[in-house]
């Protein structure tokens, strides 16, 4: 059977293109991941282009292996060096193969964005800051200093650039005219603000060059820099790479388009694949005008519309489309039907159409659920999901997503399937350091490093395992209070304290002697190991495995992570003491870290699933709740970066119109085609505000969706 007879007359036609550059444009649920991969397949077996002369670059490790193994299953056995990779993975990889040639060290500490405020927060003073740096807290500002210089870099400005903008920059005229109601000296006070901002980022530039050290944004940037400064580097690149591939085209920001645009020239055989309307990541930098420009940037470049659609109800997709139509003419769809003529010239209406069409047959559930309050909002959409799962048994719990605006509005759902006892996952829920198993670890360690931290002594004896009465550990903590002793000097001396249950004394010597056991290993083994032989001497590690509920799921998926980031302390630090681990934990705490989840909508129990509709984006499931569609709640309020880039350093070219709202309604628009089977949007009259909050529900046509007033 041939590799290709599975694909739809556009799939096909896209996956055997020839030379030059091409658009596919690929509506949701259209097999763009299906597409791209025959694509690389094609060029290999029939084209026979070598696997290390293309490359292909996607957004996440995660789309990264997937289309590696999907590749991997259409091409014979033997073939290897496949570069497909993330744009940040693939740019580290060129920049340590030629690092010297633009005078950086090839052996460059990568720093995430708490490693970022560390370094800027020991260097503080170097900084001349002035507007951003209050008396009260010099240190506010950093974290919004780290994101403004990611966002420089995703437009591609130069510390040097800045610093020229800031030295001749003049406030356009509706600046002057709001900062002269506030004084006549407030416009030389904002073009302070302009050039210390500049001057930070020059600062920040020479700190990491001095501790020889990039950030994630530096990948990108010192890789144009490289290609541009030293031309036989990038002609060396460009005649290896024959062809290039870009997914999720559309997420793409201005200095990752820069990049892709030198690496294909001349020949550009360059291949993007993107959907405008699921372009969701303005807030990461991504430039909605990449694909809006792309067939201006390549005049000669051809484009293919998917629009077969394999997931969703049609009635559903259609519903979806008449709402993102109000996005135009901001529009791909409407930008390529611009302009265009009939063979007679008379203008044509519309050449190009991503009306997606359903390849399944029959109607979805679509329905408008509203209720008097969001508490009885989260009660019907709980009730709703029951009633679903019990008229159609081979549902499963994990069929159903609720799909919320913000993390803040998950806590009524959450509660309210926990009331029915529904297993559920809510999939962006408190960092890691604020999960209670990770506290308790946190805690012991610090007992360790310190017997008479109370509080810390305080969350380890309550500990379910030891299951000590809570009458008892109320009885010491008082009697310590009194004396004006700490938690353990009480433990030592518990048989002062009168009433105490008599298997106490037993357990609270044993618990003293763990401890004595563990402090003298701390003195010889690093903070991994001692966090280690705690989770196994104390019973907590048997306590958390021995049931195979979700809740003890989760929180083994949660300790598996947090001892993953105890290796890579010890990996990047020579003292790896339980001390300095705390001394470190604590900075990045200040510094605004709460510890990165990795969670995934597959992992864990089967549950009902709770997550922002960013973190569905390229998920699907049978029945999908869209909630609290209101004023003010979704769409939301747009905020503003705390450091804003000047609009004339601006390179993209923004769009016109409500640009906020455009990406509030694209955000609706992914949420809705996630859906397979049902799709149901809830609101309510009540939110906890003094007015009634407008219900913005997309309509069908001219009346809002069948609704259903509960």
């Amino acid at each position: 059977m041939n590799i290709f007879d599975n694909l739809n007359t556009a799939q096909r036609k896209a996956a055997t293109y020839g030379e030059g550059p091409l658009l596919i444009v690929a509506g949701a649920g259209t097999g763009k991941t299906t597409v791209i991969t025959q694509r690389i397949a094609w060029l290999i077996t029939k084209k026979k282009v070598g696997t290390d002369n293309i490359l292909a670059l996607t957004f996440t490790e995660k789309a990264s292996s997937e289309m590696e193994e999907r590749i991997d299953v259409l091409l014979p056995y033997g073939y290897v060096d496949l570069w497909v990779s993330t744009f940040h993975a693939f740019c580290e990889r060129i920049l340590k193969d030629n690092a010297i040639d633009i005078g950086l060290p090839p052996d460059f500490k990568l720093l995430n964005e708490t490693d970022q405020v560390l370094l800027i927060q020991q260097n503080l003073e170097d900084f001349d800051l002035d507007y951003y740096r209050p008396m009260g807290n010099p240190t506010k500002f950093v974290r919004a200093l780290v994101r403004h210089f990611s966002r420089v870099k995703d437009e591609n400005i130069l510390p040097e650039e800045y610093l020229e903008y800031a030295k001749n920059a003049k406030l356009d005229r509706d600046q002057q005219e709001f900062l002269k109601k506030r004084g006549e000296d407030d416009e030389i006070s904002e073009q302070k603000r302009i050039a210390e901002v500049a001057n930070a980022y020059h600062v920040y530039q020479q700190l990491l060059l001095n501790s020889s050290s990039l950030d994630f944004g530096d990948l990108i940037l010192q890789t144009i820099r490289l290609f541009k400064t030293r031309p036989k580097v990038l002609k060396k690149y460009q005649k290896q790479f024959e062809y290039i591939l870009v997914d999720e085209f559309q997420d793409t920001n201005y200095a990752q388009y820069e990049l892709i645009k030198l690496l294909s020239a001349p020949k550009n055989n360059l291949t993007v694949v993107g959907d405008d309307d699921q372009a969701i990541y303005k807030f990461r930098g991504a430039a909605i005008s990449n694909i809006l420009e792309f067939k201006k940037d390549f005049p000669k470049s051809q484009e293919v519309i998917l629009t077969e659609n394999y997931r969703t109800k049609q009635n559903i997709l259609d519903l979806a489309y008449k709402f993102i139509k109000q996005n135009d003419p901001n529009r791909l769809e409407y930008q390529l039907s611009k302009g265009q003529v009939d063979p007679k010239g008379a203008p044509l209406k519309s050449k190009v159409s991503k009306k997606l069409k359903s390849v399944r047959e029959g109607e979805g559930v679509l329905l408008h659920l509203h209720y008097k309050s969001h508490l009885e909002e989260a009660t019907g959409v709980v009730k709703q999901i029951i009633e679903l799962k019990d008229k159609d048994k081979k549902l499963l719990w994990s069929d159903f997503a609720i799909l919320i605006r913000a993390n803040s509005y998950a806590n009524e759902f959450t509660t309210a399937l926990s009331r029915q006892d529904i297993p559920h996952q809510f999939l962006a829920s408190r960092g890691l350091y604020a999960q209670p198993e990770i506290m308790d670890v946190v805690a012991y360690l610090k007992m360790l490093d310190n017997y008479h931290e109370s509080a810390a002594m305080w969350r380890v004896l309550n500990f379910p395992r030891w299951n000590l009465p809570t009458k008892d550990l109320m009885q010491l903590s008082v009697y310590a209070s009194r004396k004006r002793w700490s938690l353990y000097e009480v433990m030592q001396k518990s048989r002062l304290v009168s009433g105490l249950d008599p298997d106490m004394h037993q357990a609270l010597a044993k618990i003293i002697k763990m401890i004595e056991n563990h402090t003298q290993l701390t003195k010889t083994k690093g903070v991994l190991a001692v966090a280690m032989q705690f989770m196994r001497d104390s019973g907590y590690l048997k306590h958390v495995t021995e049931k195979a509920s979700q809740d003890r799921i989760e929180k083994i998926m949660h300790l598996n992570q947090f001892f993953r980031k105890l290796e890579e302390f010890e990996s990047t630090n020579d003292d790896k003491s339980v001390k300095n681990f705390l001394d470190m934990f604590a900075k990045i705490q200040e510094a605004g870290d709460e510890g990165s989840m990795h969670q995934s909508w597959d992992e864990g129990p089967e549950a009902v699933k709770i997550m922002t509709i960013h973190g569905a984006k390229g998920l699907e499931f049978p029945y999908v709740f869209i909630v609290n569609l209101v004023d003010k709640r979704f769409p939301s309020i747009e905020r503003k970066e705390q450091i804003a880039i000047p609009d004339d350093l601006i390179k993209e070219i923004i769009p016109e119109g409500d640009i906020h709202l455009q990406e509030e309604r694209r955000l609706l628009y992914v949420a809705m085609t996630r859906a397979r089977d049902g799709l149901f949007m809830t609101s309510a009259d009540d939110y906890g505000g003094a007015k009634k909050k407008k219900i913005l529900v997309p309509a069908d046509g001219n009346r809002l969706l069948a609704e259903r007033a509960v």
